[in-house]
């Protein structure tokens, strides 16, 4: 029986190791947490977000600068795909308001539950708290006739010793929550072998704005409901969504789809964000109401009367003027339609939903599968994508999972299950 060693416990490991297992593989899993999928299961407490309905052609352009090469694997398995493996667990889904997919229970752990069952039944052994640290051959490239190196692993004990498989999959995920288990310390050890390795970054993640005092005491847990947002001079579409103010920043839905373009014009400069508070009304539309203002309105009750600003969205128009505010309605109108918010920084990779960066794609093939280690295989975020909140992070990972073991099962001439 051929022989499989899963590096790394998430959803992109743990998918590569069902398909495995369903091909007869004899399957391990190594994950150094006492259990597998925390993250998975920590991102479905406020519900599981697993896919999203919205049509493939739009569904790609979400992969950004990757979507040449997601494309085909959410031919593989897709967003029908991952929703029909569900229901085979005994979780049926539905689709939100939003267009994003759940499981009917909502939460991650009856999926999960259900999931870890049917590993047992597969046979798939799980290796808790069992590190992997590298490899025993020196680095270098691996003759193609060869066996791949034998791996380290570490347990609980701090007991190191050598294991070996016929093939590997790794999927190590990111850098981002590094108390759940993925804390990047494979770059280093790849990048020893010679894999190009794009330098981590957070992703999904709030930015950091010096705020006044004032406006961070009062304000701070807010949100701002229903505003796009846009990276000044940068290309695209404005973000829309939900912004949560924070003490040190900004974040939610629209920030964290803005994210390639916040680095991007970080790396450049300066960046400044412009938040339409009022997205669906021209300026010509606000100026007409705005002229509507009462002699004695006070500048918070001519915003809240005439064009029904909350007191978070009138404080972050006085933010950025300074806490002064423009009497003239055209004026005002033009800067409720981009309140410039300047961005110090991103919040910390460790404060971040995904990451940036990893393995270049330049390194794998079709199948996923190293082209300086032939019978190794990456998946996940530990390759170099990125993609924002709404299930599409979690779907390509379940995506790269089955590409991976697919092409594992290509490279021992066995047949993939359907």
């Amino acid at each position: 029986m051929p022989t499989a060693r899963v590096i790394g416990g998430g959803p992109a490991g743990l998918m590569a190791a069902e398909v495995l297992a369903r091909a007869g593989v004899s399957v391990t899993v190594h994950e150094r947490m006492p259990s597998p999928g925390r993250k998975f299961l920590l991102a479905g407490h406020g519900g599981l977000n697993l896919t999203h309905s919205e049509n493939r052609d739009r569904f790609v352009t979400r992969y950004g600068t990757s979507a040449g090469r997601i494309a085909p694997m959410l031919e593989v398995f897709g967003p029908e795909d991952l929703r029909e493996w569900c229901a085979t667990l005994g979780e049926s889904t539905f689709v939100g308001s939003s267009g994003r997919v759940f499981p009917q229970a909502f939460r991650a752990t009856p999926l999960f539950r259900a999931w870890l069952a049917r590993f047992e039944a597969l046979g798939v052994r799980i290796e808790r708290r069992t590190l992997w640290t590298g490899w025993a051959g020196a680095a270098g490239a691996t003759d193609a006739n060869a066996p791949a190196d034998a791996l380290l692993i570490t347990d609980a004990d701090g007991q190191s010793s050598e294991a070996t498989a016929d093939v590997v999959v790794f999927a190590l995920g990111g850098a981002s929550w590094p108390h759940l288990g993925a804390d990047g310390t494979w770059v280093g050890l790849f990048a020893e072998r010679g894999v190009e390795v794009t330098p981590l970054r957070a992703a999904n993640v709030g930015v950091r704005v010096e705020w006044s005092e004032v406006f961070a005491e009062r304000f701070a847990g807010t949100p701002l409901k229903n505003v796009s947002l846009a990276v000044r001079g940068q290309p695209g579409e404005p973000r829309r969504g939900d912004a949560m103010l924070t003490r040190t920043g900004i974040e939610g839905g629209p920030v964290y789809a803005s994210g390639a373009a916040i680095r991007d014009t970080l790396d450049a400069g300066q960046c400044v964000l412009e938040v339409d508070l009022r997205p669906d009304l021209t300026v010509g539309h606000l100026t007409e109401r705005l002229r509507q203002r009462r002699p004695k309105d006070s500048a918070s009750n001519w915003l809240r009367r005439s064009i029904g600003l909350d007191p978070a969205a009138i404080g972050l128009v006085r933010e950025a003027g300074g806490g002064a505010l423009p009497s003239d309605a055209d004026a005002m109108a033009r800067l409720i339609k981009a309140v410039p918010v300047v961005v110090a920084g991103t919040m910390p990779i460790d404060r971040a939903i995904s990451t940036a960066g990893g393995i270049a794609w330049s390194e794998v093939d079709e199948n996923l599968m190293l082209h300086r280690m032939p019978g190794t295989f990456v998946a996940g975020e530990m390759l170099d994508w990125e993609a924002p909140t709404g299930g599409y992070l979690l779907q390509a990972s379940f995506s790269m999972g089955v590409v991976a073991a697919r092409g594992a099962l290509a490279w021992l001439g066995a047949e993939s299950p359907p």
